[in-house]
């Protein structure tokens, strides 16, 4: 079962079953070098490799990869999604502790979305107000 599903198309039509690190690099948008320092910390499961000692990404890892995209965007520290990723290798056993992180990190979200829309109403007044003092219509 994978850690999340895939609704982000990363692995697109693909039927191959294992990628090079610069080809996951091109795919993602990340640096091989932080490629290879998220699973230096624990952040990514064991990448395969091949007999020539060259990491081989699965469709698995690129979903792993997605969903540590959409964490970074929430703005969870490295640390806790290092703990994240050790709590899913851990097993069924941590889903309580997992649910946990995720719904602290959906209410640091929920707080940001709230701050931005207010900072969104101050520029919306001052923009209206700039509009008006040049002579034009307010927005």
């Amino acid at each position: 079962m994978s850690v999340i599903a895939s609704t982000s198309g990363t692995t697109g039509g693909d039927s191959r079953t294992h990628h090079t690190i610069s080809e996951v690099a091109a795919l993602t948008g990340l640096s091989a070098h932080t490629l290879r320092w998220y699973e230096r910390i624990g952040l990514m499961p064991h990448v395969d490799r091949s007999h020539t000692g060259q990491r081989r990404f699965t469709a698995r890892d690129l979903d792993w990869l997605a969903f540590v995209g959409k964490l970074r965007l929430t703005g969870m520290p490295v640390a806790d999604m290092v703990r994240y990723a050790e709590l899913v290798r851990e097993g069924d056993h941590t889903r309580g502790e997992r649910r946990a992180l995720l719904e602290a990190t959906r209410r640091d979200v929920l707080a940001r979305i709230t701050e931005l829309q207010d900072t969104l109403a101050v520029l919306d007044i001052k923009i209206g107000h700039y509009g008006t003092a040049c002579g034009g219509t307010p927005s």
